[in-house]
């Protein structure tokens, strides 16, 4: 501005400071009223995703909120200042089965699978894995890294069977989300460990298919509340000895175990590779054997997989001075989703893993999609900070090596060689896709329950809702003080994300 009064030039100059002011005053009123008009006309909305048995994965029409005392009736209150357990993330297990499915594939096919269930922010978004420390119920066969008897010194040791299998499936992972992680469990141990000699824990009978019997005599079967591993210090030791192994041989193929369980399902004999042990002998093992050769690995231990409603199989090892301080995580799985309340409550400290979805029938139908989203919502509810789906991909049918038909994530047709993703996949997505490691549980409240809310570490807010009923129906949601109004069709999911 200049300034040509005909007034003496230091009066000048204070006119010219008080005009200059005046009009910087002025800018700013207009910029605040500008920012006043603004903030009245853009109210805040959330993207929304619907998935139905046949129509899934659906983007809708941005939701515009309105405010809270305009809306008569709330259904449900989403408490963001109520935060819940932390996050870790979401996934499933690499199976041996699966990576022969997918291997049935175009190699490009397989590729654009692989991409969608792992790479960030664009499919299923998985974060954290597990895979099997040797056989499993879907592997193509019994086997183990050392069948070698009496060798306690594990000079056998190999992953070789690996290599034809888990370990491409992990590093086809990997070349899409490089910080995956993944935690490791057996089975069973190597045969001659057991008292049985054998993998299997439980009998065929001669009436079974000759094509999945397992060829344990009658007489060599386990029970629950029993050990089946032999109880010496010496095989002790060895086997904690075959952990560190394993952990250092696929550290040599690049990847990292971040944790083990001692023992998949162990109160459960099975007629596939399983071993039983009694809770008391866990403790024993974590706490002088395995616990501290993993410490030296820098590998967390987890206790589990909790197949049982028993909290006092918990309670056995996290209050024992020798085992306790080596527990890291619990894992819960199948009839264990009864006792991950009371743990939670009396260990609110301890990180709740679900570690294997129960694994359906193999028909992969809507009906298994609902029961998957209550299974979650069971967990995530109860304390669960990570959930994992159980198969990634099978053939149609998903018949393991022992005959069980199970579902999975993905399909395989092997004679078309093509491929579809289930209910159950959109089901998983609906959360993994938008709550990202490090998100918390939100509190929620009303008379509409079947939802589930985090906010996530940049500050956007997820809920996802279920219409489980025969008509669609409009449910109020009211985060801090604005509504959102999403119509839900019949036997509907979806997932509101507000930035």
């Amino acid at each position: 501005m200049t300034c040509s009064f005909a007034i003496p030039c230091q009066a000048r100059e204070r006119v010219c400071v008080i005009l200059n002011i005046s009009l910087m005053k002025t800018s700013l009123l207009i910029l605040a009223f500008a920012l006043v008009l603004s903030s009245c006309s853009v109210q805040p909305r959330a993207s929304w995703i619907i998935t139905t048995e046949n129509e899934p994965w659906q983007e809708q029409s941005d939701l515009v909120s309105a405010s809270s005392d305009t809306i008569p009736t709330i259904d449900a209150v989403i408490h963001t200042h109520k935060k819940g357990q932390k996050i870790d993330g979401f996934g499933a297990c690499f199976n041996e089965l699966g990576w022969i499915s997918l291997s049935k594939l175009d190699p490009t096919v397989r590729e654009e699978i692989m991409e969608e269930l792992f790479f960030p922010e664009i499919g299923a978004n998985f974060t954290i894995c597990r895979m099997p420390v040797g056989a499993n119920d879907f592997s193509r066969d019994w086997y183990s890294y050392n069948e070698t008897e009496g060798d306690f010194e594990m000079e056998y040791f190999t992953i070789a069977n690996d290599q034809q299998t888990l370990i491409p499936f992990i590093k086809g992972a990997q070349k899409y989300n490089s910080d995956l992680r993944i935690w490791a469990s057996p089975w069973c141990p190597p045969a001659w460990m057991k008292y049985n000699k054998h993998y299997a824990s439980a009998y065929t009978g001669e009436a079974y298919n000759e094509k999945y019997r397992n060829g344990l005599p009658a007489d060599k079967v386990g029970y629950e509340g029993t050990d089946m591993f032999i109880q010496d210090a010496l095989s002790l030791q060895s086997y904690a000895l075959y952990f560190s192994k394993f952990i250092e041989a696929y550290r040599e193929q690049g990847i990292d175990i971040f944790a083990v369980m001692p023992q998949n399902e162990f109160n459960s004999a099975q007629i596939f590779p399983s071993c039983c042990w009694t809770a008391a002998s866990l403790a024993n093992f974590v706490g002088n054997y395995l616990g501290p050769a993993m410490k030296e690995q820098d590998v967390k231990v987890m206790f589990g997989t909790m197949e049982r409603a028993n909290e006092a199989l918990v309670d056995t090892l996290l209050p024992d001075p020798v085992s306790g301080k080596y527990i890291s995580a619990v894992g819960f799985a199948w009839a264990g989703k009864g006792a991950i309340t009371g743990i939670h409550e009396r260990y609110p400290d301890m990180k709740l893993y679900q570690t294997e979805q129960e694994c359906g029938d193999g028909k992969n139908d809507w009906s298994g999609a609902v029961y998957s989203w209550n299974l979650m919502r069971h967990y995530l509810d109860n304390g669960a900070s990570a959930y994992m789906y159980w198969n990634i991909s099978l053939d149609k049918g998903g018949i393991s090596r022992w005959g069980w038909a199970q579902n999975s994530l993905v399909v395989v047709d092997p004679d078309t060689k093509t491929f579809h993703y289930t209910p159950e996949y959109y089901v998983m997505k609906h959360l993994s896709h938008y709550v990202q490691p490090g998100a918390r549980k939100l509190e929620t409240s009303g008379q509409f329950s079947n939802l589930m809310a985090f906010v996530n570490p940049d500050k956007s807010i997820v809920v996802a809702l279920a219409n489980e009923g025969n008509e669609d129906r409009q449910v109020s949601v009211e985060i801090d003080g604005r509504v959102y109004q999403p119509v839900l069709p019949a036997h509907s999911i979806a997932t509101l994300l507000i930035d």
